[in-house]
């Protein structure tokens, strides 16, 4: 092999030589043969597939390596491993004028098995089996840590490279010049007598040929729906570098971002749809701790009262919705989230998701909302929609109360919209186990801010007298003005009516009373049933028509598309309902397995 075909094949005049991370194959070799190679490859240290340097030097050979199409490769490996090995493909001319073909092989975060269940890795001259417990752990391995084997300086955009200075003009590094800078934060290796950039590089200060060579995955698509159904009325597809694409997606959200002002004493808070420390923070997480070994993108949905962020690569494991406040931190992609940390991203957009929990709940909203799958997950913050008393309440308090804890909050919360709740309930939205609640619901009783009514299993806790006149002010002063709707019977808590009208039954309304049509009227002007009454309701439709879905709650108790919603997830929480269907549109909510055990009211 001759020097001229080195240089030819790699712009650093290095051809690695066949071994441990170079595999040298035929040019006869076929496809899915190729692909078997590429995953025992990434199953060891990954590194680089060359194919037709059998015939190289050949003055016979009528054939060569451009006959292989990139994209029959990438489709064979995305075949063989599901999907979740991404290759670089190339073809290289030599000086003679044939070609060869180069696929570069990243290392797999964890083992990649063939549909079969085979597992097979490259040791250097062979592919081996590997059995289970054998070889060396890959779980833990930093996938944006990787060094491409054909990346150069010239994959760095010197703008993004400045960007990245005056991000960190705050640490020692911003100081040194931009070669230096860039090692100090770990994003430039020597590799091959040059120093080369990382996958974290590129994904930070990447120019665009780079990024599409390199890590195409690393896209974000945002939707804005002018309603809430599935349809949008714009798209942007965005591949940038991190700190640009964060800018861009914060000027989509915030032109189509409102405030409501709520008035605290002489001050004015100001509730936004979407407050930008809480979607920039769900931003960056998505963009730091996604698997970028996976070829899907992120999908960021603004809704007109909810923004939904989906991101490729299911949560860390161990990690679930249930346990994400009380989980220990864990880092997909060490080296890019301890890069984003040091230049003070993760400063500037709040520290985790316990500041995400806070100020949603600060500002009288539903906490942030998970759902986990195998290879994704979606956040929701939920926006328009806020509880202004209980924002004028925090507001006070915490000048009398400087120790108003995120798991106060919490508790609060979950009183403030149902009323009452056992110690299991508050327990399971503290995300807590149940004998670890005491301590903190006593101190919550010494300050004044709860009351524990019952004996033995039966004990609920209520909002203190105080604490509940402050939370709902408006809504007693509505009550005050109404006429009160008659309460449901027995018959109809037990779900044992033959049928549901679609407003309580009251007497004929004389000349001079007003009629109000109660399935017309906004929630927020007009009394509804109590949350114990619409619960019970739910229930009853579910076992009257055999199913319950969102809308219909939303007609007969004049609800709002949240307000519903959150009824139903209560009531799966709790094992009276369970969901079926997907989406938001399809989903639908028959009988649980508790709903014969107990009754909600």
């Amino acid at each position: 092999m001759t020097s001229d075909f080195a240089n030819a094949l790699s712009p650093l005049g290095v051809l690695p030589p066949a071994g441990p991370t170079c595999v040298h194959l035929p040019l006869g070799v076929t496809p899915q043969e190729l692909a078997r190679y590429a995953v025992g490859l990434a199953n060891a240290r990954g590194g680089t597939i060359v194919v037709g340097v059998d015939v190289v030097g050949d003055p016979h050979a009528e054939r060569d390596a451009g006959e292989l199409h990139p994209l029959m490769i990438t489709h064979a490996i995305f075949e063989l491993s599901g999907g979740r090995l991404t290759v670089n493909v190339q073809h290289h001319r030599l000086p003679g004028g044939a070609r060869v073909l180069s696929v570069f092989v990243p290392q797999a975060p964890y083992v990649l098995a063939a549909p079969d269940g085979a597992v097979m890795a490259w040791d250097g001259a062979h592919l081996v089996p590997v059995q289970p417990g054998e070889g060396e752990p890959v779980a833990d391995q930093d996938f944006t840590a990787v060094v491409p084997p054909d990346a150069s300086l010239a994959d760095l955009d010197p703008a993004e490279v400045g960007r990245l200075r005056l991000l960190g003009r705050r640490i020692e590094a911003a100081n040194l010049p931009d070669l230096d800078f860039l090692r100090e934060l770990g994003l430039l290796i020597p590799s091959g007598g040059a120093l080369r950039p990382t996958l974290a590089a590129i994904l930070l200060a990447g120019t665009d040929a780079a990024l599409r060579a390199h890590l195409p995955q690393a896209e974000v698509c945002y939707f804005h729906h002018a309603t809430n159904d599935v349809e949008f009325q714009f798209r942007e597809d965005l591949r940038r570098p991190i700190p640009s694409l964060l800018l861009r997606l914060s000027e989509l959200i915030q032109a189509r971002n409102r405030f409501t002002p709520v008035q605290v004493g002489l001050f004015r808070v100001e509730v936004w749809d979407h407050d930008e420390s809480v979607y920039r923070e769900a931003l960056l997480n998505a963009l730091s701790h996604r698997d970028y070994t996976l070829r899907d993108v992120v999908h960021v949905h603004h809704y007109p009262d909810r923004l939904e962020i989906m991101n490729p690569g299911g949560l860390p494991g161990g990690i679930t919705p249930g346990n994400i406040l009380r989980h220990q931190p864990k880092r997909r992609n060490p080296l890019l989230a301890g890069v984003l940390a040091r230049l003070g991203l993760v400063e500037q957009a709040g520290v985790g998701v316990d500041k995400m929990f806070s100020l949603m709940l600060r500002h009288g909203k539903e906490p942030p909302e998970y759902d986990n799958y195998p290879d994704a997950v979606t956040l929701t913050l939920h926006g328009s929609a806020f509880d202004s008393d209980f924002v004028r309440f925090v507001a006070k308090k915490q000048e009398e109360l400087p120790q108003l804890s995120l798991d106060m909050l919490i508790v609060l919360s979950v009183l403030s919209r149902e009323g009452e709740a056992p110690r299991a309930q508050l327990a399971r939205a503290l995300q807590l186990p149940e004998d670890r609640t005491p301590r903190l619901l006593r101190q919550m009783e010494e300050l004044g801010l709860v009351v524990r009514a019952g004996v033995g299993r039966g004990i609920a806790y209520h909002l203190a007298p105080d604490v509940a006149t402050a939370l709902g002010q408006e809504r007693q002063r509505r009550l005050s003005m109404a006429p009160q709707p008659e309460p449901p019977s027995r018959a109809t808590l037990l779900g044992q009516t033959p049928a549901l009208s679609t407003a309580p039954s009251s007497p004929a309304p004389s000349a001079a009373q007003p009629v109000v049509p109660v399935t017309s009227a906004p929630v927020s002007s007009t009394p509804g049933p109590s949350a114990s009454e619409v619960r019970a309701i739910a229930l009853a439709l579910a076992r009257e028509r055999g199913r319950v879905k969102n809308a219909d709650l939303r007609e007969v108790c004049s609800l709002t598309n949240q307000q519903a919603w959150r009824v139903l997830r209560g009531l799966v929480d709790v094992g009276l309902l369970r969901r079926l269907g997907s989406g938001t549109r399809d989903a639908y909510y028959e009988l649980g397995e508790g709903a014969g055990l107990r009754v909600e009211g």
